[in-house]
């Protein structure tokens, strides 16, 4: 058995894994489609319903609500520690379980392997033997490498994804993906803010991120929100255990030319328990398991869903920087303008291109002199306000939140797209979602 271990350590690949693991207990992290463009979904569904780079530092002590990724891990860590026989077993036990769970299906043949010959790497088939499956192997040594790394390098405590500058309570989720560490981050939004519930290996476009126009295998950076829930009995075994579709193209997307649509988030067929890190047509898939516990968490319409090449985790009170505050001071003012009920003093914060659902702004006005009417000067309260920012060539925000002028109970439930002109910032979206 000694011999054993020896030649499982001596493994170049599998003890690097092993290395990471270990990493990731001794900073405290335990390990505790088709994506589609316009027209690229077949199946007929019905509706169920500039920061500075991030380094990790300080692991927030989470652990990994994914059950069959955390029991993978422990195998690596047994590895780690020489046990061989006890992590064959765990592994064994896993495949029994998740019989299509291929990445664990590859740590077993790796084990059994290590007791005749020693490893040179992760899924050490021979070259000889290798032949078509050799990129189905170089997709799962991938895989495991995501894996561990999303490990290792966990999100500092207390910290969350610059983007989520404000939610209301009734956002009582959010998602945020990190493409480049194939990870899904669920969050719950509670009276102390966002906090970090669980995390999830996801898979992306076949041709990457930033999708540009329909049909380019690419996955969709932004700031979405999921706008349905798709019954698993309406589609197609494909889609696993159900879809929760986001809006791309959102109002931005438009703006700038971007083309296609049916992005979703959904899971995998009944004989593939998770995807190769790049495998889909532009959607953000997960295995069955851990769609299934976002399913039964996020909601309709008010949860966001951040997509972004690389996370920035921030303290919230990063939150209230100079430029953050230029945007709410602009806020304030639109709102002030508005409650006053002069139309020229409104309408210099929207953009001369601005959109309101389709309407361009010369359609839209005799709208806005209706609700500056019905307002009659009145204070306006901003019911449920959340935004969120989005930079890449331009700082936008995305701004959703309940008009309800003094003395009324309720009101439409808005959103707007504001981008910053300069100095100032501008309105060139918006619409009554509500």
């Amino acid at each position: 058995m000694n011999a054993l271990s020896s030649r499982l350590r001596a493994g170049r690949a599998v003890v690097a894994a092993c290395a990471a693991v270990l990493a990731v207990a001794a900073a405290g992290a335990g390990a505790a489609e088709q994506g589609h463009g316009r027209g690229e979904h077949k199946a007929k569904a019905k509706p169920a319903g500039k920061a500075p780079p991030n380094r990790p530092r300080a692991a927030a002590p989470l652990p990994l609500d994914g059950v069959a990724e955390a029991r993978l891990i422990e195998v690596y860590r047994l590895v780690g520690q020489g046990q061989a026989r006890e992590a064959l077993a765990k592994a064994e036990a896993l495949v029994r379980d998740h019989p299509t769970f291929a990445l664990a299906q590859l740590v077993v043949g790796d084990l059994l392997a290590a007791r005749t010959r020693p490893l040179r790497t992760l899924g050490d088939v021979p070259d000889a033997a290798a032949g078509a499956p050799a990129q189905a192997l170089a997709e799962l040594r991938e895989e495991s490498l995501l894996r561990l790394r999303a490990l290792r390098e966990r999100p500092p405590a207390g910290h969350v994804p610059a983007q989520f500058l404000q939610l209301a309570p009734r956002s009582r989720h959010a998602i945020a993906v990190d493409t480049s560490r194939a990870r899904l981050y669920l969050f719950e939004n509670g009276p102390a803010g966002l906090k970090l519930v669980a995390d999830y290996y996801i898979s992306v476009g076949k041709s990457g991120i930033d999708k540009a126009v329909e049909g380019d295998l690419r996955t969709p950076l932004g700031v979405y929100y999921v706008t349905s829930n798709l019954d698993p009995k309406t589609l197609k075994d494909f889609y696993g255990s159900g879809a929760l579709p986001i809006n791309y193209p959102n109002p931005y997307d438009v703006r700038r030319g971007k083309t296609g649509s049916g992005i979703w988030l959904h899971g995998t067929p009944p004989g593939q328990f998770a995807r190769a890190p790049r495998a889909t047509d532009g959607c953000v898939v997960l295995a069955n398991p851990d769609l299934e516990r976002i399913i039964r968490t996020v909601e309709v319409r008010t949860t966001p869903v951040v997509i972004a090449p690389s996370l920035q985790w921030v303290p919230p009170q990063a939150q209230s920087v100079p430029e953050v505050k230029s945007f709410t001071d602009a806020l304030a003012g639109w709102r002030a303008a508005k409650a006053s009920g002069d139309l020229a003093r409104t309408l210099a914060y929207y953009t001369p291109d601005m959109s309101a659902n389709g309407k361009p702004l010369a359609d839209w006005v005799p709208t806005l002199k209706a609700e500056l009417s019905r307002v009659q000067g009145r204070e306006l309260e901003l019911k449920d306000l959340s935004y969120l920012r989005w930079t890449d060539a331009t700082d936008t925000m995305v701004v959703t939140f309940g008009e309800v002028p003094q003395g009324a109970r309720t009101g439409p439930v808005k959103r707007q797209y504001w981008m910053r002109v300069g100095p100032h910032w501008k309105i060139f979206f918006e619409g009554v979602i509500g």
